[in-house]
């Protein structure tokens, strides 16, 4: 069977940006920064997406290029141990995982367009006038779980069209569409009064805010950077295994990583000032703060209905760009390993995740450990083998992957990019789950340093020693 492969340069850019740019940036970004203190947050979150989110991501895109193989085949076909393929398989069960809490959110994203749509033929969308009871009754239920179904068949009708008729054609509409219509609601909201606190709030750089809380920060700033870059998943790794010649995965990645970013940005750009105009609390709502408050402030502008279709709008659009994604990298691997038809594979697929995403959709505690705990821990578990197995297993074989096709000043960094994502990268991420389950707050911050470097190091000599029997 012949491997599919992206039919340009500038589809496998925006597909793979297309997975970064999702509800991540415009459902979890804003309310993530309300709640963390705004700009120090805003702050912390560029210096991760920098100093760990794009090596990461060249660090998958490695792999996948150099196997030209799903996660699972790729670190086993690279290693030649069954064990580091049974890490890889990992990936699979964290797409689905992903997917069984994203689609129940992407079905609240396509229930509000519809409501928004049909506003106008019902005398106005029916959370207009309550958005919190609203939001409330529709989160989760028969009629949440049913539209979470109704998401997950249009996704998998994306991805049903293979990567060049599906995936590549998709993102190519969706991931400009997404940008030219968060600039055009980024521009109109600045007409609006009381705009310029919601630019404080997130623009305004509190250096003092940001000492004193920035150990409290760096576990969610994190942690929302690995989810919108994508990274941990294996999504990188798959749509780089695609790749069907020498490109500079250093410009790439950075194209991606800009892109990503500058949706994020353009997001709170939209969201805070608007919030702020009406007089809404950012940091109220947590998950349904997107719903809630921003449906509240539509119900107080004039053309609040039209403007909420725009809305709601870009953001199905960016949550399917995404969820494609997710989708795609346990159908890699039945497609790769299994030799499935992708037919087959995407079939049996959202039988799955139609019934893991309609336990989420029924189950409110369920639903928040899945988009909590669990995922955090796989984003996190995944990228740091990914990285060890780039810096400790593939070695100067991922300096020669990573320097093929690119630049001069790429290449010079290619030996300080293995350091950093065999070393550094992974005691930082260590250092982040243990902050973040407060081991800090407990013994200490130099001795929760040194727990993550023994741990990193303990690691490491058992790696050296396999791979010197």
């Amino acid at each position: 069977m012949t491997r599919e492969t992206w039919a340009t340069r500038t589809g496998f850019i925006l597909a793979a940006a297309g997975s970064a740019v999702g509800l991540g940036n415009i459902w979890r970004f804003p309310w993530m920064t309300a709640q963390n203190g705004g700009s120090a947050f805003l702050a912390v979150y560029l210096l991760v997406v920098l100093g760990v989110g794009v090596p990461g991501l060249l660090g998958e895109f490695v792999i996948g290029r150099r196997a030209r193989r799903n996660p699972m085949g790729a670190l086993r076909d690279l290693s030649g141990s069954r064990r580091w393929a049974a890490v890889g398989a990992v990936s699979a069960v964290t797409g689905v995982a992903l997917l069984s809490f994203y689609s129940v959110v992407g079905g609240w994203i396509l229930r509000y367009l519809f409501v928004s749509l049909v506003g106008p033929l019902t005398g106005g969308a029916a959370y207009l006038g309550a958005p919190g009871p609203y939001f409330e009754t529709i989160s989760f239920g028969y009629e949440a779980a049913a539209f979470h179904l109704l998401f997950l068949a249009i996704t998998g009708g994306i991805v049903l069209g293979g990567v060049r008729r599906g995936i590549e054609l998709g993102t190519k509409v969706m991931v400009p569409a997404v940008l030219v219509l968060l600039v055009g609601m980024a521009a109109w909201v600045v007409t609006q009064p009381g705009a310029g606190a919601g630019y404080r709030f997130f623009l305004g750089f509190d250096l003092a805010t940001l000492r004193a809380n920035f150990f409290s920060v760096l576990g969610p700033a994190a942690g929302q950077a690995l989810f919108t870059l994508s990274v941990g998943a294996g999504t990188m790794v798959t749509y780089a295994s695609y790749l069907g010649e020498d490109r500079s995965l250093p410009f790439d990645g950075s194209v991606i990583a800009l892109l990503n970013t500058g949706v994020g940005v353009l997001a709170g750009l939209v969201v805070f000032p608007l919030l702020f105009s009406q007089g809404v609390d950012p940091g109220t709502g947590g998950p349904g703060a997107l719903f809630v408050g921003i449906a509240g402030a539509f119900a107080a502008l004039p053309g609040g209905g039209l403007l909420a279709v725009v809305f709601f709008g870009v953001v199905t659009l960016a949550a399917l760009s995404s969820s494609i994604s997710m989708l795609e990298i346990p159908v890699a691997v039945l497609v790769d390993e299994g030799g499935w038809s992708r037919r087959a594979a995407v079939g049996v697929l959202l039988a799955l995740v139609a019934l893991t995403g309609t336990v989420t959709a029924l189950r409110p505690p369920l639903f928040d450990f899945v988009a909590g705990t669990l995922v955090d821990l796989l984003l996190t578990g995944g990228l740091l083998a990914f990285l060890l197995f780039a810096g400790w297993v593939l070695g100067r074989d991922a300096v020669d992957e990573y320097v093929a096709g690119a630049g001069p000043i790429a290449t010079r960094l290619a030996t300080p990019w293995l350091f950093a994502v065999g070393v550094v990268i992974p005691i930082f991420l260590v250092f982040t789950l243990l902050t973040t389950a407060g081991v800090d707050a407990r013994v200490g911050f130099w001795p929760t340093v040194g727990v993550a470097v023994a741990a990193v190091a303990v690691v490491l000599v058992g790696l050296r020693r396999r791979a010197t029997a």
